[in-house]
């Protein structure tokens, strides 16, 4: 029977300021796999060293010709990756056609997907072609000459100067006058060669995940997030600084559309495995509730904390069961 499991890596790590992140939510999911049913490894990608992390405490060396390595002299080769990489290079297309190159399955959405779904303002862009509402938002690339009072005259104050690639928070800035996006755009070009300046909506701040499979389509209950930091920043994603109350506390009405635009996005963009979306509800001038995509998460946090964890549990599912149905689906 020992014959039949699959094996699978668990592809964390990466290039980004996210790497630790990104190995917590290795734990997470390496916590959640169903072992009777599948051989588990972590496999840490940072640069050219990729490694596994073996249950001794020592690596061995992934060969890149075909991602395998040597376990006491024998081969192990994967039968699937699940990628939790976020950033460089897992979550903007780089991973996913190396695994696209020597056909083996993964876990996220494909190459361009993935890089569409990593420059957040180009997303913005294209989702809002199909009446998709998204803040209004500015590009600027290093070295593109811009005018603080111009910005501010379209955008108006406060906005905010964020990596137009980038996840957790690193690099976003709230700015409340113009003078302060100079040093704001300087923080966010540490990130990214691109920076997205948005503008402010003032509403109830909402996140909701979402998988298909062949046979089923599952939207998890949203998750309303509340936090006393300015906006919904590392700290508050990571250290706790934050209340986060799943189902959110929206009307029945306002929770349906939100589902039903979160099921929307993930066919708009042939996602695969599971997504999470990013949403604000603001008031239109008659009281009326009025979504608004902020942005698209193609490999989600998966720590024990995470929203997605928190989802399946609020929605009466087991995880363990999720991530087999994700990963069966591939065969």
């Amino acid at each position: 029977m020992n014959n039949t499991k699959r094996t699978i890596a668990i592809v964390c790590g990466g290039d980004s300021s996210e790497h630790d992140v990104s190995l917590r939510s290795a734990q997470g999911l390496y916590s959640f796999f169903d072992k009777e049913r599948y051989d588990i490894y972590v496999v840490d990608v940072k640069g050219t060293d990729w490694h596994v992390n073996l249950d001794n405490g020592t690596t061995a060396p992934i060969d890149k010709n075909d991602f395998s390595f040597r376990l006491n002299n024998k081969l192990v080769l994967f039968d699937y990756a699940y990628i939790t990489i976020h950033g460089q290079p897992g979550e903007n297309g780089v991973m996913q056609g190396y695994f696209e190159l020597i056909n083996l399955p993964y876990s996220t959405c494909g190459v361009l997907v993935e890089a569409l779904t990593f420059n957040k303002y180009v997303l913005n862009r294209y989702l809002s072609t199909y009446g998709i509402r998204v803040p209004d938002s500015i590009l600027l690339r290093r070295g593109e000459s811009y005018n603080e009072k111009e910005i501010e005259a379209r955008l108006g104050m406060p906005c905010f100067v964020k990596p137009a690639a980038d996840g957790s928070s690193f690099g976003v800035s709230k700015v409340k006058n113009a003078d302060q996006i100079a040093p704001a755009l300087r923080v966010a070009f540490m990130e990214s060669d691109e920076v997205m300046i948005e503008g402010f909506l003032d509403g109830v701040e909402l996140s909701q995940g979402v998988y298909k499979t062949k046979k089923k389509s599952v939207v998890f209950p949203a998750t309303e997030v509340v936090t006393s930091n300015e906006f919904f920043d590392y700290n508050a994603k990571y250290n706790g600084e934050v209340d986060e109350i799943t189902p959110a506390r929206i009307a029945p009405e306002t929770a349906e559309k939100v589902a039903a635009l979160t099921s929307r996005i993930y066919d708009i963009l042939h996602a695969n495995g599971i997504i999470r979306i990013d949403y604000i509800i603001t008031k239109d001038q008659q009281g009326n509730d009025v979504v608004n995509m902020l942005e698209v998460n193609t490999t989600p946090g998966m720590t024990m904390t995470s929203f997605i964890p928190q989802q399946v549990r609020a929605a009466g599912l087991d995880i363990k069961e999720v991530l087999n149905e994700i990963v069966e689906n591939q065969f």
